[in-house]
């Protein structure tokens, strides 16, 4: 079992910034890809920003410009630095892991919200 602990969410102004943080418990390993999603309330869960073993990024469309998703694999870390934010960023922020073929882990989430 793989455990996944978000942090650094909280309450920002429109136009702010925050910095999520991922900490897996075992090492990144090739092959494995980090994302994050969202969900608003109310709204299906999304993808927001994922990242693959290699370092390839991709983002939804909302966000780019935005928002950046990096790695630490040294700290089994994964972060998602948002930027320019909005009311519509507003959601509980989720960090998944999937292992290609085996399974796929949640973190139990952390909550942003932009409001002034």
């Amino acid at each position: 079992q793989v455990q996944l602990v978000e942090s650094g969410g909280g309450l920002v102004q429109p136009g702010g910034s925050l910095r999520l943080s991922c900490a897996a418990s075992r090492t990144i390993f090739s092959g494995d890809f980090m994302a994050w999603y969202r969900q608003a309330p109310g709204k299906t869960r999304e993808l927001v920003a994922g990242i693959t073993s290699g370092g390839t990024t991709n983002y939804v469309d909302s966000v780019k410009g935005r928002f950046t998703i990096s790695s630490d694999n040294v700290k089994n870390t994964v972060y998602l630095q948002m930027n320019s934010l909005k009311p519509e960023d507003t959601g509980v922020y989720y960090c998944k892991l999937s292992v290609p073929g085996v399974s796929h882990y949640w973190g139990q989430g952390t909550q942003v919200t932009v409001s002034s």
